[in-house]
């Protein structure tokens, strides 16, 4: 009897990577599967949500996570076509309250092999709210509306 190898999809291999590097803070190491232009979509209403464009600002959402201990772990990962589908439990170790949920994330690839939009959807989106609320509040105005 012969078996063959699994062969691995590049893809989940890079989303992995990026696993890899999260839990590590090594935002540098997770930046470098996304594109220039990635759109990051963060469901809510609170402070952190909305579509996150250009590595900048998708870097400066995941500081702020960091800085909340924000820890994500895989619990599966799939992949069909220029898609892959990842599953994750994501949690807080620091900060007012907690959230300790089920993740669902949508990664699309470029034809550069290079992620150019992520949609989040969360298991307990109240959960995420309150805490971010908690953990981010707005500047006071007018600074808050200043261009």
């Amino acid at each position: 009897m012969t078996t063959s190898a699994a062969v691995s999809d590049p893809k989940v291999e890079a989303i992995n990577h990026f696993f890899s590097a999260y839990a590590a803070n090594d935002v540098t190491g997770m930046s470098t599967i996304l594109a220039p232009g990635i759109e990051w979509s963060i469901p809510g209403h609170h402070p952190l949500s909305g579509t996150k464009r250009g590595l900048d600002e998708v870097v400066s959402f995941f500081d702020q996570l960091g800085k909340v201990g924000f820890q994500a772990e895989p619990v599966f990962l799939g992949s069909n076509g220029d898609y892959v589908v990842d599953i994750h439990r994501g949690w807080t170790t620091q900060g007012m309250g907690q959230v300790d949920t089920m993740w669902a994330l949508v990664w699309h690839f470029d034809a550069d092999g290079q992620v150019d939009r992520v949609d989040n959807l969360s298991g307990d989106q109240h959960q995420m709210d309150a805490y971010v609320w908690a953990n981010f509040p707005l500047a006071p105005l007018p600074a808050r509306l200043a261009r």
